[in-house]
């Protein structure tokens, strides 16, 4: 069986993971990065491709006509025409919770980060502040507890149950504005409008679809407190951008942490880029070792059960 990867360099740092775990299923061809113009070369007569972020369009899979199963380095799949490799008869797998944990985590870095300053503190004690400071404890930068905050959770999937199970370790708050009711909540389920209009904290975990693209715009930003502060770890275009760096940059919220952007790799004109109180991580909320090794593994495991005609984490 010909198996073609076309993004590899997604998976790995520094050849930290390889590749080899697929030669199992048969021969593999790897490459680091594929541009659109090589995707239809590259596939040629593989029967599996697995990517991440190359787009599988339907002149793709008719181009490809061996083409029976496409696996994801991902949960998200909005780059592969899922309803035409269905019509085909092509099997496309995600891979998801693979990240729980690790965005959840990065979450709370967020939190922690707007909450205790730490980053602040350091620059301030290493330009000599604290040095000529009268009193023993120095403390100009406001800090915050978390403690009593209400975090508002939008989407109640994986992720937005383990922030929600961290929050509450931390004694916050928590509101949950969800498309499908959750069976036996624990927490205080509500409309958006009620999640957004009482954050503290507001973070998105839905996946990118027509109704939730844009939803971050001028009109829901002007629902939230003046102090609260907006996180995004879902996907990019859940956020109108030019509408948020406007809320930012005119102090109608506090501050915005965000992983993911519209466009990715970050475009230099990109207006949220130079936007005040606004911290932009590189798309790395998953990308923990450990992650990326469960990640590898459901890919494997995928593709094993395909295999045996048990196919798990179908999304089509």
């Amino acid at each position: 069986m010909k198996i073609v990867i076309l993004d590899w360099s997604t998976m790995c740092v520094a050849d930290d993971l390889s590749p080899d775990v697929f030669r199992e299923f048969g021969d593999v061809d790897v490459y680091p990065l594929t541009s659109p113009d090589d995707v239809i070369s590259r596939i040629g007569k593989a029967e599996i491709v697995l990517c991440n972020k190359v787009l599988i369009t339907k002149e793709v899979i008719n181009s490809c006509p061996n083409l029976r199963y496409i696996g994801l380095f991902a949960t998200g799949f909005n780059n592969i025409d899922v309803e035409y490799a269905t019509e085909k008869g092509i099997t496309v797998c995600n891979a998801g919770q693979y990240s729980t944990n690790a965005v959840a985590q990065q979450v709370f870095a967020y939190i922690l980060d707007y909450s205790s300053r730490i980053r602040d503190y350091d620059s301030s004690v290493k330009s000599g502040l604290w040095e000529s400071s009268p009193c023993f404890s120095y403390f100009p930068i406001p800090i915050a507890e978390m403690c009593g905050k209400t975090l508002s959770i939008v989407g109640f999937g994986s992720i937005g149950k383990r922030v929600a199970e961290l929050g509450n370790a931390f004694g916050m708050n928590i509101l949950v504005s969800t498309r499908t009711a959750p069976v036996n909540c624990p927490y205080v389920v509500c409309d958006m409008d009620t999640a957004v209009k009482n954050a503290d904290f507001l973070t998105f975990h839905c996946p990118l679809t027509e109704k939730t693209k844009g939803m971050v715009d001028a009109e829901l930003l002007g629902k939230m407190k003046n102090s609260a502060v907006l996180i995004n770890t879902s996907r990019g275009p859940v956020v109108n951008e030019a509408d948020l760096t406007e809320a930012l940059n005119s102090g109608k919220i506090a501050a915005a942490y965000l992983d993911v952007l519209e466009k990715e790799p970050m475009s230099s004109e990109t207006p949220i880029k130079n936007a005040k109180n606004c911290v932009i991580t590189p798309h790395t909320a998953w990308a923990a070792y450990e992650t990326r090794v469960c990640l590898l593994n459901i890919v494997c495991e995928n593709i094993r059960c395909w295999l045996k005609n048990e196919p798990q984490n179908k999304v089509n």
